[in-house]
């Protein structure tokens, strides 16, 4: 019997569901259904705006979902009726579903204040919409850009307006950027590279008002410790872009009987909801975290394409399971690469854990190689156990894959003694000497620290 499968939103989790299904049940009808012109290579758009290429760039090709034979379907869904099986579009009728993959994603959300929302020079970033309404708001008389939020997109925003010339501030409530990757200690080095790009970092202080013209321009800015931030010439060709979190886009469903939690729809360990035949995954879904199972924020790509295949391998009637979010991330200052996975020190110590950490430092490469840069890794772990909870790097280069290979030692249950006896490769170009590994050292710091708290807990003075 051929069964009917829609797919419900076009971004990473919908195109890798596609592909899957129509690879395991090529006699199956798949029919995406997605409201945007084109799927967005969202973590892109800020090499756009700094004019690294051009917009047609970072648009996936349709291909990718119709090269599967699936059917896709541009038109924005209006309904969904769980009894009847049906999903209503607003050009295209009626599609009637076996089983529906939910795919939604998520959007960005503005901070509540008066005078925010609907300003002709405040911007998200996340859509195509949003990448054409920034380019088109930067013009020859542009000379000031001011970022909210310093999470990835938020730095590399940042230094996107700076390198077009435009005076730029970043603006991050926590005490120090990127505040969901790394800790103060790792983010410090970062906080330096941006300033010396002519960034005004500040950190530590919230926007808590603007101030409009009749016009609906935003003319100035007032932060939490009193500071105002003005704008040149009223603000009319100067940029505020917000990047201060997402919520998921979860309308659709209000009202019907899907279950739907306070950070998107509630999934089990399939990604199956509360409905036979119904699925979801991706930005739009709650998921827990794979360390401590509580709710967890987690909405990035490399998230929701696991959660994707997830789902369609349980679509098909195998059975997977998704284990949880570890938010293994990474982005750039300057030539400065950073990472982050699983818990920072600073979240341990808000949810009563008690850790022991360690640090390692080394160069990239054999120090007296051409471009040789300090790489220096930060180590999390429980104080009890010994397991790893957390990791963290920075430094000129091959940092993305030393937090893969963290967050996979997270997913395994590696202790402190396991990361001591790590075996390693070595070789001029690409590694430090044999002698040292940044990610043992800090192993080892970290076994040392706990012997002496051992020690002088058996020997108090």
């Amino acid at each position: 019997m051929v069964e009917r499968v829609v797919l419900l939103g076009g971004g990473p989790a919908g195109i890798t569901a596609a592909k899957l299904l129509r690879r395991k049940r090529p006699d199956w009808e798949v029919t995406m259904i997605r409201p945007e012109r084109a799927s967005m290579i969202y973590c892109a758009i800020p090499y756009v705006i700094e004019g690294l290429f051009g917009q047609e760039k970072v648009c996936k090709s349709d291909a990718l979902v119709t090269d599967t034979g699936a059917r896709l379907v541009i038109d924005e869904a209006t309904r969904v009726d769980f009894t009847s099986r049906e999903i209503h579009t607003g050009r295209n009728g009626l599609f009637p579903f076996d089983r529906l993959l939910i795919a939604t994603g998520a959007r960005p959300v503005l901070p509540p204040i008066q005078g925010l929302d609907g300003a002709r020079n405040v911007f998200p970033v996340k859509t195509e919409e949003d990448l054409s309404a920034i380019l088109g708001a930067m013009t020859e008389r542009s000379r000031q850009a001011v970022v909210v939020g310093a999470g990835n997109i938020g730095i590399e925003m940042a230094q996107a307006f700076a390198r077009r010339g435009l005076k730029t501030t970043l603006i991050e409530m926590a005490p120090h950027i990127l505040p969901a990757l790394v800790d103060a200690d790792m983010a410090s080095p970062l906080e330096d590279r941006l300033r010396a790009l002519g960034v005004d970092v500040r950190t530590g202080v919230g926007l808590c008002a603007v101030e409009q013209d009749g016009e609906r321009v935003v003319k100035g800015l007032l932060l939490s410790n009193g500071d105002r931030l003005g704008l040149n010439e009223g603000g009319r060709d100067d940029l505020i872009v917000v990047s201060a979190g997402v919520r998921p886009n979860v309308e659709l469903f209000e009202g019907t009987r899907l279950h739907i939690g306070r950070t998107g729809i509630v999934v089990d360990s399939a990604m199956a909801t509360n409905i036979t035949g119904v699925w979801a995954a991706g930005d739009c879904c709650e998921y827990r975290s794979f360390i401590d199972g509580e709710i967890a924020g987690g909405k990035l790509a490399t998230n929701a394409v696991p959660m994707a295949k997830v789902a369609a391998r349980n679509m098909v009637g195998e059975e997977w399971h998704y284990q949880g979010f570890l938010n293994g991330a990474a982005t750039v200052v300057e030539k400065l690469r950073v990472g982050g996975t699983g818990f920072t020190e600073e979240l341990c110590l808000r949810k009563g854990i008690d850790v022991v950490v360690g640090h390692g430092e080394t160069t990239s490469r054999f120090p007296m190689m051409p471009e040789a840069t300090k790489v220096r890794v930060k180590l999390i772990f429980r104080d009890d156990d010994g397991r790893l909870l957390g990791g963290q790097a920075f430094g000129g280069e091959a940092v993305a894959e030393r937090i893969d290979l963290l967050t996979l030692a997270i997913k395994s249950s590696a202790t402190i003694e396991d990361l001591m006896n790590f075996d390693y490769s070595s070789q001029p170009w690409q590694t430090f000497f044999p002698a040292a590994n940044a990610i043992v050292m800090a192993a080892e710091e970290a076994w040392a620290r706990k012997a002496d708290r051992s020690r002088a807990e058996r020997c108090p003075e």
